[in-house]
């Protein structure tokens, strides 16, 4: 059992808790914001389906982690990437251009209106391969020539927290405390006087464990065990890979092992009589899946 006084907005249903519930979804309008900095400004959204399947049933489905659509159409997938994987940048296309393609009707070849705006947030807890330190990264279309954007339609924001180390008299905006929020609130026994806007105040209010009820409780306590054992089994893993020098096995295990930890948290959820829509919600599992198990 948790002694934290504030759950851990890096676990799957921290960040559901907070950032993918309809009546406070003032604060993912407020984060969002934050991220594009004046790129765009969402005055309202509305949350969609995490299953998104393929125009046949032998397409592959996917399952995005919180997608949500603003006011003008514009589509927004935000992803949490506890580890790295060797083709998470593929995965991020890939998921991108599910939300491209599904605009286009089937059968229709007419061109005669512009796509709606794609974006992906990946909040990520390790870091890039050949990349800058930077712990924000705006991937857009780019002319290689000019350096100009080339299609302002789509783009991913990468946020990279372990390259993310300012202390609280060090934060210069509020993107800043979006990120010292995300990486250190489980770990705070009281509220920063620094983190004092609005709905800094509101996701604090949100966020404590004793205001859980008995069903969040238990969804929370089973997601943090799964946690700790995924952080565990990384750390043997590492071990492992680093004696035997089998790096691309490491990776190829750390793929199947999400998929795995997966089925093992719906289990318990299971065992404990959780809805299955709950579980599926929160494990990013099929109902099906789920009702097999």
């Amino acid at each position: 059992m948790t002694k934290a006084r504030f759950i851990d907005p890096l676990t799957d249903f921290g960040f559901k808790h907070l950032f993918g519930r309809e009546p406070d979804k003032d604060i993912l309008i407020e984060f969002l914001n934050d991220l594009f900095q004046g790129e765009k400004y969402i005055v309202d959204l509305t949350y969609s389906p995490t299953e998104h399947g393929g125009e046949s049933s032998k397409e592959k489905k996917v399952f995005f982690d919180l997608t949500c659509t603003g006011k003008d159409g514009e589509k927004f997938i935000i992803e949490m990437q506890r580890t790295g994987q060797e083709f998470f940048r593929d995965r991020c296309v890939f998921y991108m251009s599910r939300l491209i393609s599904a605009q286009l009707p089937r059968g229709t070849s007419n061109w005669n209106s512009p796509l709606k705006e794609v974006y992906l947030i990946a909040i990520m807890e390790f870091q890039f391969n050949n990349i800058n330190s930077n712990y924000m990264h705006n991937i857009a279309l780019m002319n290689k020539d000019t350096g100009k954007v080339f299609y302002k339609g789509m783009g991913y924001k990468f946020l990279e927290l372990p390259n993310f180390d300012k202390q609280g008299d060090q934060l210069e905006s509020d993107l800043d405390k979006w990120f010292y929020l995300l990486k250190n609130m489980s770990r705070l026994d009281k509220i920063p006087a620094f983190l004092d806007k609005r709905v800094f105040q509101k996701i604090f209010k949100i966020a404590e464990v004793s205001k859980l009820t008995k069903e969040e409780r238990e969804l929370y306590e089973s997601d943090l065990k799964a946690k700790s054992d995924w952080n565990g089994g990384l750390d043997w893993a590492k071990k492992q890979a680093a004696e035997q020098g089998l790096q691309q096995g490491l990776e190829q295990g750390l793929e199947q092992g999400e998929h795995n930890k997966a089925i093992e948290i719906a289990k318990q959820m299971k065992a404990d009589n959780l809805p299955v829509e709950t579980i599926s919600k929160y494990t990013n599992l099929s109902i099906e899946e789920i009702e097999s198990l």
